[in-house]
């Protein structure tokens, strides 16, 4: 499959970058500063590219099969979040990509009680713009006419190993016996790609966690 994602330099976007590889997928990187991208394979293609320039996102998703992005605002940044969704969605319909899969928060995962993540006690006030920018990226998406997925991780995201053993939900957070909700960097990248390689939830969110 051809696959471009934006954000391959982060933490999550790395580990995701390194499944669709592993999976044999032909990959275009665009990224800010393609000295950062470590990984040198004839599969993969590093361009350096501005995610709020939808005229560059139309080009560089053009033809592509998938559109990942993993991209995250810098603390204090939150709006910017809601120009790139914008620039990606008018990019992604413009290059005609077939689909584009975001990673998201998990702020706005309902809980038991019915209360969004993001309200419930003990959410930490200093992640608080953060979610709600996302919340309010997933409300732009889920607006639009093209194929999205928006993907939440879990409520704690860990740099443990990839064991491809996990739960899968929707709307909800997934949580254990023990009330707790927390998912790998790596599975939650397999999650991803295994979404790309047999989709199950076109113009829809989904979370997973252990």
């Amino acid at each position: 499959m051809k696959v471009a994602i934006f954000g391959a330099t982060g933490a999550i976007g790395k580990t995701i970058l390194w499944e669709l590889m592993d999976r044999g997928h032909e990959v275009t990187a665009i990224v800010r500063d393609p000295s950062k991208v470590e990984m040198k394979h004839e599969r993969l293609r590093v361009e350096q590219g501005d995610l709020l320039n939808p005229d560059q996102v139309a080009d560089f998703t053009a033809g592509q099969e998938a559109v990942v992005s993993a991209y995250g605002p810098k603390f204090g940044s939150e709006e910017e979040l809601l120009e790139v969704t914008r620039s990606l969605i008018e990019g992604v319909r413009r290059g005609k990509a077939a689909r584009l899969v975001v990673v998201g928060g998990a702020g706005s995962l309902l809980t038991d009680s019915n209360v969004m993540l993001m309200d419930t006690p003990g959410f930490p006030e200093e992640v608080k713009p953060l979610a709600m920018a996302h919340a309010d990226a997933y409300g732009i998406l889920a607006e639009s006419d093209i194929n999205w997925t928006y993907m939440s991780p879990a409520a704690t995201i860990t740099t443990g190993q990839r064991t491809g053993q996990f739960r899968i939900g929707m709307n909800r957070v997934v949580t254990d016996d023990l009330g707790e909700s927390t998912i790998s960097v790596g599975d939650f990248a397999a999650a991803l790609v295994d979404e790309l390689d047999d989709p199950q939830f076109i113009q829809s969110r989904f979370t997973v966690a252990y």
